[in-house]
């Protein structure tokens, strides 16, 4: 009799649980994004072809070697496109990474506008050329448009046109492009290593990372301005199996491409990673519940009763939204003996891990290695990086992007984002507190599905709303300068 008081109790206290978060969620105020550009036929065919100009020029890079000749092509195309900007900057080349230099009224609080102008590999068959920068159906085509040349020709767009005007900052403003982000090269430390042999410390900078998504949830339609706050470490390892090798005709148990094939299925069907929510994602789904229907509402609006099933849900939901709970880890390359029937004397496998904070590098790296070795498996290093700072969503820099955003994508919604990938704003943590992620252009689902795939392309049509957003960031420097 006792139990079953028991349970009528916790069905009691469920149900008044469920009770309160509906009635908290029928109470929640709904939102509507309805950002949509606005027509500005004139400005977007000139962003258009001065973008278009850039993605004709190949600047894709490679981890082996870098052109520098090739980048300093770009840099001349640069001048050409923007002359304002290059009679007026100082110019700081850097091996073929890109810093200008606007002297502001002050030196202090300065801040970087910055996106890469390297590209990767652009092989298959595409609707358009891969380098034709051909402008067609309201969209510029080709390899970089949207990762991540929009962003540099926007951020040199701004600064041309308030020169045009006679404009002179508030601050020194500078404008950064290395030409090895998607090697994850040496392009960006060396910028980083100039701001620190000159003593510059940065009060902001905006990188890429996050943009305005259409739908970064499923059921959450609109458009979305997330805004990367940090981003997670990177790391690859290899695992390696070993055996007296033999003939493949008479083989025993445990070869070493069979131990390797457990331990992947291992970590696929147990993921050894834990989830948890960092304050950064609470916040996320906390803004963007208003937006969703009343199932997702109810969930992510009443995140103090629905937090245990939605660690164990969201895994099952998203990918993306599972990788921004938890470390990760994909199984990307594999090796075997160099005969189709030989046994190998050593196999292995190489695996991209992404660290998230609560679980870094050096956690998941021990976690890892404990379970590989329960397969007999060894565990060798090639890389690790920690992930980054994660900014202060309450602080000025977010706040200013909050700002900025507002004014230029009027009806969008806003959130903090964290970025799965990798950019060159990790490299900055020395000489910057408040590392924005953030490209303020439209990424739909085919702007995502082409970048580092097939048919790359950016709408033409949300050009300008880029170059007002870098044009809002430095012109608030007037009213009220950022604090480092």
């Amino acid at each position: 009799m006792l139990i079953l008081y028991i349970l009528l109790a916790l069905i009691s206290l469920i149900l008044c649980l469920l009770a309160v978060a509906c009635i908290r969620t029928l109470l929640m105020p709904t939102k509507k994004a309805s950002y949509k550009p606005s027509p500005d036929p004139k400005r977007e065919q000139e962003y258009a072809q001065k973008l278009s100009r850039m993605v004709q020029m190949e600047t894709i890079s490679y981890a082996d070697h870098c052109d520098v000749e090739k980048f300093r092509k770009f840099h001349a195309l640069l001048q050409e496109l923007f002359p304002r900007v290059f009679a007026q900057l100082e110019k700081i080349d850097l091996d073929g990474n890109l810093l200008l230099k606007w002297k502001g009224k002050s030196s202090e609080n300065p801040i970087l506008l910055m996106s890469h102008m390297d590209v990767v590999e652009a092989s298959g068959t595409w609707s358009h050329a891969s380098f034709s920068g051909d402008i067609a159906d309201g969209k510029v085509w080709g390899r970089g448009a949207g990762d991540t040349k929009c962003s540099v020709m926007a951020f040199y767009q701004a600064v041309e046109e308030l020169l045009e005007q006679g404009y002179e900052p508030a601050c020194d403003i500078y404008l950064g492009s290395s030409c090895t982000e998607e090697v994850g090269g040496d392009g960006a430390p060396k910028i980083v290593q100039w701001f620190k042999d000159h003593g510059v410390h940065l009060a902001m900078l905006s990188d890429e990372g996050g943009g305005i998504i259409e739908e970064p949830i499923g059921g959450v339609k609109g458009c979305y301005a997330m805004i990367g706050v940090f981003e997670k470490g990177v790391g690859n390892l290899r695992f390696v199996a070993r055996s007296q090798g033999g003939h493949a005709s008479a083989p025993k148990k445990n070869t070493p491409l069979a131990r390797i094939g457990k331990f992947i299925a291992h970590v696929e069907k147990k993921y050894p990673f834990k989830s948890q929510f960092s304050p950064e994602v609470l916040e996320m789904f906390e803004r963007l519940a208003p937006y969703a229907g009343f199932g997702m509402r109810l969930i992510f609006g009443n995140l103090w009763l629905f937090k245990p099933l939605l660690l164990k849900l969201m895994p099952l939901i998203s990918a993306q939204g599972a990788a921004m709970l938890r470390t990760t880890i994909a199984f990307t390359m594999a090796k075997g003996s160099d005969g189709m029937n030989v046994i190998p004397q050593e196999a292995s496998v190489i695996a991209n891990l992404r660290f998230i904070p609560h679980q870094g590098a050096k956690e998941s790296h021990q976690i890892i290695s404990a379970l590989a070795a329960k397969y007999g498996l060894e565990t060798e290093i090639i890389m690790l990086g920690e992930p980054s700072k994660a900014v202060d969503i309450h602080a000025p820099a977010f706040k200013l992007t909050e700002e900025a955003i507002a004014a230029c994508f009027p009806g969008a919604g806003c959130s903090p984002y964290v970025v799965t990938g990798a950019t060159d704003a990790r490299f900055y943590s020395d000489v910057c507190d408040n590392c924005i992620r953030f490209s303020p252009v439209i990424f739909g689902p085919e702007q995502m599905k082409g970048m580092h795939g097939i048919d790359e392309t950016i709408e033409t049509n949300c050009l300008p709303g880029a170059v007002d957003y870098y044009t809002y960031l430095i012109r608030a420097q007037e009213r009220q300068p950022l604090k480092q």
